[in-house]
C-alpha cells in the first residue's frame, strides 16, 4: 500500500503558492517554487470576478471543517479544489477524481477502506497542528529596589 503524498500547510504557505502562481501566469513555461500535493485545513477557496474585468481574483476565506486541496506536482500548474472532508480531498489528490465521479474502476468507498490508515495518520497530524501551543511561564525578573 502506497502512502498518500499530501502534506498539511498553513495559510501563509498557501498564500505564497497563490502569489507564485499569479506571478508566473503569463510565463510560457512556469516553474512553481513548491511542487507537490498539499491540503489547507479550515479554509475555503472563493473566486470573485470584478464587473467589466476579465481578471479573476482568488481569495481564501476562513471556514471550519473545510479543506482546500492544492496539486502542483507537475511543477507548472497549480490545481485547487474545495472539499467538505479530509478523506475527499485526499481521494482527489491521490486519484484525480472527485467522490461523485463514476468513471473509474474503484469507488470512493473502496478507496477509503483501502487507505484508512493513511487517512487516520493525516487526521492525527491535523490534530497536532491545531492544538494550541503551551507557553512557558515567564520567570519574574528581579527588579532593583530604590
Amino acid at each position: 500500500m502506497v502512502d498518500i503524498a499530501a502534506k498539511l500547510i498553513t495559510v501563509d504557505q498557501a498564500l505564497a503558492m497563490l502569489k507564485d502562481r499569479h506571478a508566473q501566469k503569463n510565463e510560457r513555461f512556469p516553474k512553481l517554487m513548491t511542487p507537490g500535493k498539499y491540503i489547507l485545513p479550515d479554509y475555503f477557496l472563493t473566486r470573485k470576478r470584478e464587473a467589466f474585468k476579465i481578471r479573476k481574483h482568488t481569495f481564501l476565506k476562513r471556514r471550519s471543517r473545510s479543506y482546500v486541496a492544492f496539486d502542483s506536482e507537475n511543477g507548472q500548474t497549480l490545481w485547487l479544489h474545495n472539499f467538505p472532508s479530509l478523506s475527499e480531498a485526499l481521494f482527489w489528490l491521490d486519484t484525480g477524481l472527485k467522490p461523485a465521479d463514476s468513471d473509474s474502476g474503484s469507488s470512493f468507498k473502496e478507496w477509503k477502506q483501502e487507505h484508512a490508515k493513511e487517512i487516520e495518520g493525516m487526521k492525527d497530524q491535523l490534530r497536532q497542528m491545531s492544538k494550541p501551543k503551551k507557553r512557558k511561564p515567564k520567570k519574574a525578573k528581579k527588579g532593583k529596589k530604590h
